[in-house]
């Protein structure tokens, strides 16, 4: 084996996050047999999010996240591809430039601190979507990294909930599903 085939191959065996994007009937069941796939193969899924896509062709677009080697993720695209209600699968990781987003809700002690929480919200371009005399509810859409660290910076001020979407994600450009 040359050394440029034991790097690929070395690449091909390391696990990295990757971005799903299905496209597939929106009906009743759709959602069982693609995360039963996952599930009976023992591949874990990070994050899921579900949502029609036109209501008029009845679509919806699944996205998951999930880690593995790439071969593995080739298998999982192979796989998802032959359900019966699935028409298209991208992985965006690998397809170039995507964007991504989550939603977090975090609701926040005040204890005496209203205006520093009010400025760290601002910092991180988190909204004020609930007050009262002693909590603040925060709404912040980013990417999965900076809303684990808006959580962190709020841990010391006495984190009471926190609400999570999964990673929604598109390809930039014209190109379309």
């Amino acid at each position: 084996m040359t050394e440029k085939e034991h790097k690929i191959n070395k690449k091909d065996k390391q696990e990295s996050r990757h971005v799903l994007s299905l496209v597939l009937d929106d009906e009743a069941g759709a959602l069982g047999r693609v995360v039963g796939l996952f599930s009976s193969r023992g591949y874990n899924i990070h994050s899921l999010t579900v949502s029609e896509m036109d209501s008029q062709k009845k679509l919806s677009r699944i996205t998951i996240v999930t880690s593995a080697p790439l071969h593995v993720i080739e298998h999982i695209k192979a796989l998802l591809e032959r359900l019966i209600p699935v028409y298209k699968v991208r992985d965006l990781t690998t397809e170039g430039a995507f964007v991504e987003k989550s939603l977090l809700l975090i609701k926040v002690s005040i204890k005496d601190k209203r205006s520093e929480l009010l400025n760290l919200a601002e910092q991180y371009e988190a909204l004020q979507v609930d007050a009262t005399d002693s909590t603040f509810i925060f709404q912040l859409t980013d990417i999965s990294s900076k809303l684990d660290e808006f959580v962190e910076i709020m841990r010391p001020y006495g984190i009471i909930e926190t609400a999570r979407t999964g990673v929604t994600a598109m390809a930039r450009g014209s190109d379309g599903f």
